[in-house]
């Protein structure tokens, strides 16, 4: 052990909370890869360095201090799993920020590992992941996410090499069935046909300009608003949702911020309602987009504005 460590384990508190604060993060999206919610994620993040002070008299000193923290997170997320119910879709789903994820994952030399970054970040990822039974999910994160060894995953799920082995190829088929066909496709970093896309949705927006609109949806376009069941697939379902937002009938004027999401472009959206002065802080929409068009739209509250470092109203 080194000094730190034999302090934090010898119950210096202080010490403690130091070593296990820099895994933090990192605990932190591991907790949100399983659970796809960012706040069960902060919640399952403090219960695991809670159980972590708490039972340090079982860490042995062999095993790699992370390896140990990520146990444990493991376990809280399972324990967390078992009380949540699915229904096809993940009604708890939330967006992590990019800014977020910039901090433990800076840039790399090995554009291979950034792009498996974003592949396990990204929205369809999240939620093919929730279709799949806790410990299935665990195993597959394990292997395929953290890179561990078949060993070190039995480890971590408590069971034999064999089972966890047979968890992971259940989990690969899975997937492989869930996952959109071009996730092949998926890149590293941000494309310029993202940015441009992407500021073409905000000025259709900021112009009340639904034909602009149109103009880059895919007519395979889906929109869904978790935790609303509600989902639109095609274009024809949704036109009634531009013409409702750019319409003579709209609630007001638009202005939208540029963000990051979960590796995919995304706009902050603020109405003005008739007879108000600003700008008011309204949806986040994050966008999933192929070929130069948008073919997915999820919709959520402002709620997760603060996250993202985003202000609740704009002056006009």
């Amino acid at each position: 052990m080194t000094t730190l460590e034999e302090a934090a384990f010898a119950g210096d508190e202080t010490a403690f909370a130091d070593l296990a604060g820099r895994h933090r993060r990192e605990l932190h999206v591991h907790c949100y890869r399983m659970l796809a919610s960012f706040d069960d994620a902060e919640d399952a993040v403090q219960e695991t360095l809670l159980r972590a002070w708490r039972g340090r008299g079982s860490f042995d000193g062999r095993t790699y201090f992370r390896a140990w923290l990520y146990r444990i997170a493991t376990n809280v997320c399972l324990d967390v799993a078992r009380r949540t119910t699915s229904s096809g879709e993940v009604a708890w789903l939330q967006p992590y920020p990019d800014r977020m994820l910039d901090e433990i994952a800076p840039p790399t030399d090995q554009p291979d590992t950034v792009a498996v970054d974003r592949e396990t970040i990204e929205l369809a990822f999240l939620i093919a992941l929730q279709a799949l039974p806790a410990r299935q999910r665990a195993a597959l994160i394990a292997r395929d996410v953290l890179g561990w060894s078949a060993a070190d995953t039995a480890v971590l799920l408590e069971t034999s090499v064999a089972a966890a082995n047979s968890a992971l190829q259940r989990a690969r088929v899975t997937m492989q069935q869930r996952l959109p066909a071009r996730r092949a496709d998926w890149t590293a970093q941000p494309t310029a046909e993202e940015r441009e896309v992407l500021d073409r949705f905000i000025d259709a927006h900021q112009r009340c300009d639904a034909a602009a609109a149109i103009a880059i949806a895919a007519e395979e376009l889906r929109v869904s608003m978790p935790p609303n069941p509600a989902r639109f697939d095609g274009l024809a379902a949704v036109l009634p949702l531009f013409e409702r937002a750019f319409g003579p009938e709209r609630d007001g004027d638009w202005r939208l911020v540029p963000t990051w999401a979960n590796r995919l472009p995304a706009a902050a959206s603020y109405l003005r309602r008739p007879g108000d002065t600003v700008f008011r802080a309204f949806k986040l929409d994050v966008l999933r987009i192929g070929d130069g068009k948008i073919v997915e739209i999820v919709t959520f509250g402002y709620s997760r504005f603060p996250a993202f470092g985003l202000p609740a109203r704009l002056t006009a």
